[in-house]
């Protein structure tokens, strides 16, 4: 299982994204892998909203269909309550709610790789993967 974060999203979609390329291959290979592919319902609101700001709301809500193949983990109170108190922890200004709940269930789940272009996953300890290669 591999978590999917909105900063990989957005360059899916985006093809004038520096890491278009990059995210493409990484995101073709997981599929030819059969790779199971994590989200939490706020990456997927915070893409949406990217996505549908950036590039129009035809681009949201493709994303929007196609992550009914993904595993979604729906953010509870207690889901929330722990990204706030990692938020607090962590005191810094670059890192937004939305990462502390993705490191929160990426760690629930035992997943230690994340599809990404934020290195506050390498931060907090996790593997970028780029499909050839993972970077820590």
């Amino acid at each position: 299982m591999i978590f999917l974060d909105t900063s990989a999203i957005y360059a899916l979609a985006d093809r004038g994204d520096p890491n278009h390329e990059v995210a493409v291959e990484a995101f073709r290979r997981l599929l030819d892998e059969s790779e199971d592919i994590l989200l939490h319902s706020y990456v997927l609101v915070e893409a949406a909203a990217l996505l549908q700001r950036r590039l129009g709301l035809e681009s949201a809500l493709k994303f929007l269909r196609e992550s009914q193949r993904f595993h979604i983990h729906w953010i509870n109170s207690g889901d929330h309550e722990e990204a706030v108190g990692l938020l607090e922890e962590r005191g810094k200004r670059g890192v937004s709610l939305v990462d502390c709940a993705s490191f929160a269930i990426m760690r629930r789940y035992q997943v230690n790789r994340s599809l990404a272009f934020d290195a506050d996953f390498m931060q907090e300890g996790f593997f970028l993967y780029r499909g050839s290669e993972e970077r820590r």
